[in-house]
């Protein structure tokens, strides 16, 4: 069984001096390869110094929304031209925090980075936080399609389920899809089509069962993965084998 992380964060603090630790701790747990994600300058730079020391770990990066003030367009240029960079993210919109930009700075600086990616036709992997309407409408009017969209830790209902799958997304879920008292989650993975679904674990956090209320690390994807095979009624190394083909054309890695 080959399972792919396509959302976490080795490059946290939580994590520093460690990566080969983590990397052999995943190992033993079937995670073979993993998407560092950036959020701004200081994420991005440190993804992608991991992508290019650890083989089996690509950089993901852009501005986060908590960030988007710091948005750096000539950087994020340079760095997607770099080969162990493979999309755009995350980047997206944040209603959740008051401490965070304003939503009209949030969805600037969101359209700004998909411009980008339709340009450099690159994947995008999508943070939403209580934002699916303005995010809804965003993706509907700026096509990304062809370049690929991942909803990182989709946590909606069955009906915006069918919305983002409408407009092409793959909805990639996180720990929360283990918790006993995310039923809609729940309905959401189950009705995801297998040519649709990716699995993360947005490490280190959003810890699945069971080790909710802990530190998260890449290696506990199994979990995430095991709860869904569940779900779905499905042989675990069935729904490893098509996340982990999933995240490979997603993210375009041969």
């Amino acid at each position: 069984m080959k399972i792919f992380d396509t959302h976490t964060h080795l490059n946290d603090p939580a994590f520093a001096g460690k990566t080969q630790e983590y990397i052999d701790r995943a190992a033993e747990y079937d995670v073979d390869e993993m998407a560092i994600i950036g959020q701004n300058e200081e994420y991005n730079i440190e993804a992608i110094r991991l992508a290019q020391n650890y083989k089996p770990l690509h950089a993901v990066i852009g501005w986060h929304p908590e960030f988007a003030k710091e948005y750096n367009e000539e950087q994020l240029v340079n760095q997607i031209k770099l080969p162990e960079v493979v999309a755009i993210g995350e980047i997206g919109l944040d209603y959740h925090w008051d401490e965070n930009p304003e939503p009209e700075v949030q969805k600037a600086t969101l359209l700004k980075q998909l411009d980008i990616a339709q340009q450099y036709d690159m994947p995008v992997s999508i943070h939403c936080r209580d934002a699916f309407s303005d995010m809804y409408d965003i993706l509907k009017q700026h096509d990304m399609s062809k370049s690929g969209i991942i909803m990182h830790s989709f946590n909606g209902n069955l009906d915006w389920l069918n919305k983002f799958l409408d407009l092409g997304l793959m909805i990639s879920y996180s720990g929360v899809v283990s918790f006993k008292n995310a039923p809609e989650v729940h309905e959401s993975a189950m009705n995801t089509p297998l040519d649709r679904l990716l699995v993360e674990t947005d490490a280190p956090y959003l810890a699945p069962e069971p080790y909710r209320g802990h530190q998260n690390e890449p290696g506990y994807t199994r979990f995430v993965l095991d709860a869904i095979a569940k779900y779905k009624d499905m042989d675990p190394e069935v729904v490893a084998k098509h996340t982990f083909e999933n995240s490979h054309r997603v993210y375009n890695i041969k």
